[in-house]
């Protein structure tokens, strides 16, 4: 199990952060994912057998949010 952080653009609601952990959830080959509203961050627990740190970003971008960074 592989750890990563996002550091997404400014969220602005927190409807943002249960858009992006639903989306999350239902993406095959993560454990966990948590959203951190006052920092922007999101942390996620993965199987990089089963979906890469770039999948991930294009999840969270196709939802209209830009990843500034990533770090594993």
């Amino acid at each position: 199990m592989k750890k990563l952080v996002m550091q997404l653009e400014q969220l602005t609601c927190p409807t943002c952060v249960k858009k992006i952990e639903t989306v999350l959830e239902k993406t095959e080959g993560v454990e966990t994912s948590t959203v951190l509203f006052n920092s922007s961050k999101v942390k996620i627990s993965y199987n990089e057998e089963e979906v890469t740190p770039k999948e991930l970003s294009r999840k969270i971008m196709d939802l209209g949010y830009d990843v500034l960074s990533m770090k594993e």
